[in-house]
């Protein structure tokens, strides 16, 4: 048997087409001639060893060997399925509510994936039936060529097919593989088999294609889920018609279209009035964040002369449809340019976002426009309907100095009518002194409704100061209303001298402040609006650093002078002011510069400004001190009362001392005077002893004499 092995079988052989038949032949020919063979010698090696063999058996054994053998030889060349490790995967896609005309598909494509182990000419056709869409939808889905899924892309090659036959041709005589140009070209629903995507490849191997399917954007497409399935077939490569499939495998793949935001807002109730806006715009404007200040001539037209935008909005911020009412009380109507119709009040169902225009009806006066929704009602709006003369016209010079030439925005008036209104018809500016500034002709003013003024320029001529008046009309004869003159000086001085300043002499730390510099000319008057080169030999120098936001003082060797005031804009006319804080350390500030070449000679000096930093004091800290000092205060007077005390108690030991001293004279006065009393006494009563001694003497005489007498 082991001369039988150099014979072995091939594990596999592919049998193709009409040679089937001959290559089987063949085999089951040289099977049988080498098996014969074998068995005969075995044969003939038994008969000649046991020399007892009967013929019957022998030609049994003989017939059962060349039938193991056939037997072995057929199995070694059954056919093998030559398309395996099909899979087939699907991810659902996204689209978008449209209209006929739409111009976008889908919003993330549903996308098939199909991958297969094939032998050379193998191949794979995908197609796709509609399974289920939404009720009365009509919509056509396309599927298209996206990627390969192989490592080599030029191994794979995808085409797509439109009938049966050139699908088989397209199988037999693939000479050239790539990838497919046409990768958007589509096949519709419901596409039979000449409608199909092709995957092959070049010899035995992977092959495989990411397809994907999306709605077209020219059908109409409504919410719901549209739901097709995939069909993938397997063909061998003997099969040149591909008139039957090895394998057929299905999936299923959706496409989901979910409702637009607002109409699931408006459906759940979710508009916040919060978010819900209404901007009144002047004329035709539709683009304000906020509400205009506007006027506007009262005489009946069909212009706009404001347009109310009104938008609802739910939580998230998207536009919600949402009922809306506007009412006017006073001059004015209302109405959208949709319908054509105006009145004093409207109401339509919005979409979200809607405009209504504002007309004049020929009443002059305040108009109030209410604006309200299903959910929120705006506080009023007002606007003003002017009358079609002016009454009344104040004016300002904004700008009193200017140079030759003509300068825009000089002179402001403000205009009123009969009413008091704030009037923005036309206005008109003239010069009583045509020679210095402008003309005798009267020169249109510009109106700005936010400031409700009219902006009017001025021509300087000569060197001087020209009378100005401003008027209703473009003539003298026609004006109802003239202002009374304002006056304008017209320079042609020369850049002189300077001066730098603060606006205040004292700042608390941090504080804003106006650093400005004023040039003058020759006569010490103010220079018109100017840019005045090489003013400074260097910059603006502080001998301290100003605070976070302050202007930059780098570049002020070159200064700009102001034409108007304005505490809005933080200018002054005459000078160039610069906004600074000042530092949060106390102190003075002070500001330097020396002149230049754009100065005259005479001002080609030091100059500088200075204010001071005083700290803030903490009221806390204040009314502590303030009581301490009054402690203080308080304990010196106590001091000053003890020493007051002290004094008037030495005062009163001094007294007491001397008393004690004038006490001690008089008691030794006293006693000198008891003693002189006593010896006085002793004297008396001596004297009166003896007194009395006389007179009992006297009276014994006095007794005897009467007793003489009596005898």
């Amino acid at each position: 048997m082991t001369g039988f092995s150099k014979f072995s079988f091939l594990r596999r052989v592919r049998i193709h087409d009409g040679e089937c038949g001959a290559v089987a032949r063949a085999l089951h020919h040289e099977i049988e001639i080498i098996s014969l063979s074998a068995v005969g010698k075995k044969v003939l090696s038994t008969t000649n060893e046991r020399k007892v063999m009967s013929k019957t058996t022998f030609f049994k054994r003989i017939a059962l060997t060349a039938i193991a053998a056939l037997g072995l030889g057929m199995l070694s060349v059954a056919p093998s399925q030559a398309v395996s490790n099909l899979t087939v995967s699907a991810t659902n896609g996204t689209a978008t509510l449209s209209t006929i005309g739409g111009s976008t598909d889908s919003s993330t494509a549903a996308t098939v994936t199909v991958n297969a182990l094939l032998d050379t000419r193998d191949s794979v056709t995908v197609t796709f039936v509609e399974k289920s869409v939404p009720s009365g939808a009509s919509v056509i889905a396309r599927m298209y060529f996206n990627e390969t899924t192989t490592p080599t892309a030029s191994s794979t090659k995808v085409e797509t097919t439109t009938a049966a036959a050139s699908l088989a041709s397209a199988k037999q005589t693939m000479t050239t593989w790539q990838v497919a140009t046409d990768s958007h070209t589509g096949i519709v629903a419901g596409g039979g088999a000449g409608n199909v995507i092709l995957i092959s490849h070049t010899s035995t191997g992977y092959a495989g294609a990411k397809l994907q399917l999306q709605l077209d954007s020219v059908t109409t497409r409504i919410k719901g889920t549209y739901t097709y399935t995939v069909i993938v077939k397997s063909f061998n490569a003997d099969d040149s018609s591909m008139a039957s499939a090895d394998s057929t495998t299905t999936q299923d793949v959706s496409i989901v279209i979910a409702d637009t935001a607002e109409n699931v807002a408006l459906a759940s109730g979710t508009i916040d009035p919060s978010k819900t806006t209404a901007i009144l715009n002047s004329g035709t404007a539709t683009n304000q964040v906020s509400d205009s200040e506007i006027t506007a001539v009262a005489t009946s037209s069909n212009t706009t002369r404001a347009t109310l935008r009104v938008r609802t909005y739910t939580s998230a911020s998207l536009q919600a449809p949402e009922s809306v009412t506007i009412t006017i009380t006073g001059p004015g109507l209302v109405g959208t340019a949709a319908t054509g119709i105006y009145g004093k009040s409207i109401t339509t169902a919005a979409d979200g976002d809607d405009t209504f225009l504002i007309r004049s009806d020929g009443t002059a006066g305040t108009a109030t426009i209410v604006v309200s929704t299903t959910s929120v009602t705006f506080p009023a709006k007002t606007m003003t309907f002017y009358a079609a003369a002016a009454k009344t016209i104040t004016v300002e010079a904004y700008q009193p100095v200017i140079g030759v030439g003509t300068v825009s925005d000089v002179v402001r008036a403000t205009a009123t009518d009969a009413n008091g209104v704030v009037w923005g018809g036309a206005a008109y500016i003239y010069s009583a002194d045509p020679t210095i500034a402008s003309s005798a002709t009267p020169a249109l003013c510009s109106w700005n409704a936010a400031l409700g003024k009219h902006l009017c320029p001025v021509t300087g001529k000569l060197k001087g100061s020209a009378s100005l008046k401003v008027i209703d009309a473009s003539t003298v004869a026609a004006a109802t209303a003239t202002s009374d003159a304002v006056s304008v000086r017209v320079s042609t001085g020369v850049a002189t001298t300077a001066s730098i300043s603060f606006d205040k002499a004292t700042y608390a730390p941090g504080e804003k402040a106006q650093l400005r510099v004023k040039i003058v000319d020759q006569d010490g008057l103010n220079m018109p609006n100017t840019t005045v080169s090489n003013a400074f030999a260097a910059a603006l120098l502080s001998n301290v650093a100003f605070g976070a936001g302050s202007a930059d003082l780098s570049a002020t060797t070159n200064i700009t002078l102001s034409g108007s005031t304005s505490a809005a804009s933080n200018t002054n006319a005459g000078h160039a002011t610069f906004v600074v804080y000042m530092p949060m350390k106390a102190g003075t500030v002070t500001v330097s510069a020396v002149g230049s070449t754009g100065l005259a000679a005479a001002g080609r000096v030091a100059v500088s400004g200075s204010a001071k930093v005083v700290a803030e004091v903490d009221a806390a800290v204040a009314a502590a001190q303030a009581s301490a000092d009054a402690a203080t205060d308080a304990a010196l007077e106590a001091i000053d009362a003890a020493n007051a005390a002290t004094d008037a108690a030495n005062l009163a030991a001094e007294a007491a001392d001397a008393a004690t001293v004038a006490a001690e004279e008089a008691r030794d006065a006293a006693d000198a005077a008891t003693a002189a009393v006593e010896a006085l006494a002793t004297e008396v009563a001596s004297l009166i002893a003896g007194l009395k001694a006389q007179i009992t003497t006297l009276a014994n005489t006095v007794a005897k004499i009467a007793k003489k007498v009596k005898a």
